[in-house]
């Protein structure tokens, strides 16, 4: 079944930009090869982290958005657990989340849709007979 994953991991701030670059082609030919397909890179550049990490205060954040299997996930968990300049990573199912908004949504939409505008004369009476408070 597949289902759509945002995977973030955060590499070493002195990591060289080819080392990066190489360790990302490498983890978007593994998605190809696992059968998943890769929606988005996003390289978010160096921030600080809110606490240390491996001796580093600062990362470069990483961000993959992605649609495949749980065994996809696992295998790229793998690898990153064994990538030396890999400080930290997460992974996160959003097509359930999606769902919920897209529900919640529809739902806003309806009840926009089913509650009747008021009428342009009502409104002016009614400003017209409020007293003025001063």
């Amino acid at each position: 079944m597949q289902r759509i994953y945002e995977l973030m991991f955060i590499v070493r701030p002195d990591m060289a930009e080819e080392d990066l670059d190489k360790l990302i082609s490498t983890l978007e030919s593994q998605v190809g090869t696992a059968g998943g397909t890769l929606k988005s890179v996003e390289r978010m550049g160096k921030r600080r982290l809110a606490y240390m990490v491996r001796g580093f205060h600062d990362g470069m954040y990483v961000l993959f958005t992605m649609e495949g299997s749980g065994e996809l996930v696992r295998e790229l968990e793998r690898r990153l657990r064994v990538a030396e300049p890999v400080i930290k990573f997460i992974t996160v199912r959003i097509d359930e989340e999606q769902k919920r908004l897209s529900k919640v949504k529809a739902l806003r939409d309806a009840r926009v849709k089913a509650k009747p505008a008021p009428a342009p004369e009502a409104a002016e009476a009614g400003s017209e007979a409020a007293p003025a408070t001063a």
